[in-house]
């Protein structure tokens, strides 16, 4: 059976321990995510809604009460999950690209 590892495009992974590691492995597939995908930014719309729901509005006396305070909001969540929605068809993106690589063409030029 295949092993699918999905990692963030760190320069980390890059050094040789890793590289080596993995060779030894053909089993193992790599599959590095780039900076802006669509996974690093869900997890970071997760992390500012904790920061927006719980974080800004509380007072905490103490790191353990600040993670109690996360975990009870993850729990929360978690107890009653919904996903992430796109709002964009695949060409609205793929349009909006193509002008962002446009607009900077003419601005290099």
């Amino acid at each position: 059976m295949d092993v699918h590892l999905v990692i963030d495009n760190n320069a980390t992974h890059k050094r040789p321990l890793i590289p080596n590691w993995l060779a030894k492995r053909p089993r193992w597939h790599v599959h590095l995510t780039a900076i802006s995908s669509s996974l690093v930014n869900q997890v970071e719309r997760f992390v500012a809604r904790i920061t927006e729901h719980k974080i800004r509005r509380g007072i905490y006396r103490s790191v353990a009460e600040l993670r109690a305070e996360i975990t009870s909001f993850i729990e929360q969540h978690n107890a009653d999950p919904s996903p992430f929605r796109w709002t964009k068809s695949a060409d609205d993106i793929l349009s909006s690209i193509e002008r962002f690589c446009a607009y900077n063409a003419s601005a290099k030029a």
